[in-house]
């Protein structure tokens, strides 16, 4: 085809265009569109690559992060429909009612498109936060969360009120009609919103602290802070999602303190055989003048008990008036000079060994110290190397502890008691 045919058809196709107003805006719009896409496609290329360029730099290294959340990628997306906004007007032949219309449905788009490129907005400023030192402390995640959901719900507002040509404002009246519903339907929000801010602004929470809270099942590790719920990682590795308004409205325990403090407590009883205690021999008081640890302690109490006893006269002849040492007041002793001796046991904290009401079950000796390390597994290892040696060491003491008799006990019990005539008689 030579170029004088091809001048012809172009002639005839721009006289049906005249002579068709609706052809002749058909052909506009298409124009239109595909100048838009190709604007968009432009715009997408050039900002990509800019942003790619400036990522590389040491010192905007938070555009690797808007990168990553397409926030420039959705900024690209605004100028296909910017274009059909403001070209509208150049399209030949089209009403005003669709020219209209075509530029609310621009702008329309356009919105939503800003509403995305604000969410991966903050989004990527929620990453950002989150490699800072205050973020532990003071989570942002929950109010992330909130400001979004108002975002979409006022951006939708505003692309109704423009699709349907109305001003938003009367929408927003018809939402204040239906408070009281949107109350009831975001009761759980408004709440955790309350909540989180309390939760933050006071330092209750933070991510990583050890928290129990035996009414929902949760013992272990904060993994996530959000608007609506907090997540716990158990120590069996289950996963405990607590609504977040509940951690204000009921009690959990915070480990967190015990952790900063440097010590974990011990807090646990020898119970003691009732049958077992007695006052000190003369033959055990020498032998216990023996062990390192009691050396100091007996020399002192030795002369207490003499100088009270002397002060009492001839009455302390009677044994009843005499005081004497006990075989549990020295272990107690002598367990408190271990545990001040040991080299994990704290030497700033809290450190005794006392006795507690006799129970049914023997005379319980509570041992309450603090070990050095909170670290579970080697809390538990001294906590058991320090029990283990206090049960090993009470025959020293004449001292034993207290068992409940089992089925074998009870069944030897009585086949000695039933062995025991036969034996005689045999005799």
């Amino acid at each position: 085809m030579d170029t004088q045919t091809l001048w012809s058809y172009m002639q005839g196709f721009w006289a049906s265009l005249e002579q068709n107003p609706w052809l002749s805006a058909i052909v506009g719009l298409i124009i239109l569109v595909s100048v838009a896409l190709l604007a968009g496609y432009i715009a997408r290329i050039i900002i990509l690559r800019v942003t790619k360029m400036l990522a590389r730099q040491p010192a905007l290294h938070w555009v690797s992060d808007l990168r990553e959340h397409k926030v420039f990628h959705r900024i690209a997306q605004m100028t296909p429909s910017l274009v059909i906004q403001f070209g509208r007007n150049f399209v030949p032949e089209l009403t005003d009612a669709g020219r209209n219309f075509l530029g609310n449905l621009a702008l329309a788009i356009t919105i939503f498109v800003l509403t995305r490129v604000i969410s991966a907005l903050l989004d990527a400023l929620l990453d950002i936060y989150s490699r800072t030192n205050y973020a532990k402390t003071r989570p942002i995640k929950g109010y992330i969360q909130l400001g979004k959901m108002l975002l979409f719900v006022f951006s939708a507002i505003i692309i109704v009120s423009i699709l349907i040509d109305r001003s938003p404002m009367l929408l927003l009246s018809g939402l204040g009609a239906m408070s009281a519903v949107l109350l009831l339907v975001y009761k759980d929000t408004l709440l955790s919103f309350v909540a989180s801010v309390q939760l933050t602004s006071n330092d209750l929470l933070r991510v990583g602290d050890w928290i129990e809270m035996p009414q929902v099942g949760a013992d272990g590790d904060v993994m996530d802070i959000t608007l609506h719920t907090v997540k716990v990682q158990n120590f069996d590795k289950t996963i405990v999602s607590i609504p977040t308004w509940r951690l204000m409205s009921e009690s959990f325990k915070n480990w967190r303190g015990m952790q900063q403090s440097g010590g974990r407590r011990i807090k646990r009883s020898l119970f003691i055989d009732a049958g077992e205690i007695s006052f000190l021999s003369d033959e055990q008081e020498l032998r216990l003048e023996k062990v390192r640890l009691l050396s100091d302690y007996l020399v002192r109490k030795k002369a207490e008990l003499a100088s009270w006893n002397e002060a009492q006269g001839e009455v302390a002849a009677l044994a009843a008036n005499r005081r004497r040492m006990t075989n549990i007041g020295t272990f107690r002793a002598y367990a408190l000079a271990y545990l001040k001796s040991h080299a994990q046991i704290q030497p700033n904290m809290t450190c005794m060994v006392r006795q507690l009401q006799a129970t049914p079950q023997g005379v319980p000796l509570e041992i309450y110290c603090f070990t050095r390390t909170t670290a579970w597994d080697e809390y538990e290892q001294i906590q058991g190397d320090i029990f283990d040696y206090l049960i090993s060491v009470l025959p020293e003491f004449g001292l034993s502890l207290y068992q409940q008799p089992s089925g074998n006990d009870l069944r030897n019990g009585l086949l000695n008691k039933i062995n025991a005539p036969q034996a005689i008689e045999e005799q």
